[in-house]
């Protein structure tokens, strides 16, 4: 993988073994998992696993999730990126999703916002991904915000693990 895609105030970038502090931080919080089915990690180790998890999707499906490093302080900040998935949800199966995740501290600074719109950009003009999905927790206004912000369109509710989400769609018309 050698994707870097800067924005005005960030760099996102492959997660590296490197970000395991910063990704335990993100996850350890129990506020940062309360739409996510209140299961914060516990241990740094949890995270280092979650890294090699995402690094092994870099090579399964040249995609994945990526570091937010803010450019100002050169700080991991969180997560954003494409994720291919390949289980079943909401009745679809091998598709792209765009995803993020931040530490509390940065939660509305337009982070989320930033991250998604450049790798929704990414996905289209130079991954050429005809659909992009999202989903979020029915409860997370935040999340909702963002992916409408980015053109993102609502188009049905189901539950994912048990948790109430909305499901969102964008066509690629850029091509």
């Amino acid at each position: 993988m050698n994707i870097t895609i800067e924005t005005e105030r960030l760099i996102l970038r492959e997660l590296l073994p490197i970000d395991d502090e910063g990704m335990y931080r993100l996850d350890s919080n129990p506020n940062v998992h309360k739409f996510l089915g209140n299961q914060p990690i516990i241990s740094i180790e949890e995270s280092r696993q979650y890294i090699d998890y995402i690094r092994n999707q870099y090579l399964e499906n040249g995609i994945g999730r990526y570091a937010v490093i803010l450019k100002e302080t050169n700080e991991f900040i969180g997560w954003s990126g494409i994720k291919y998935i390949t289980e079943h949800e909401n009745g679809h199966i091998n598709f792209y999703e765009i995803g993020y995740r931040f530490i509390e501290e940065y939660w509305g600074k337009g982070y989320g916002y930033e991250s998604a719109k450049a790798w929704l950009d990414y996905g289209f003009k130079t991954m050429k991904i005809q659909i992009i999905y999202a989903f979020a927790n029915i409860e997370n206004c935040g999340s909702h915000k963002i992916l409408e912000k980015i053109g993102m369109q609502q188009k049905n509710e189901f539950n994912s693990n048990g948790i109430p989400c909305i499901w969102y769609e964008l066509e690629n018309k850029i091509q």
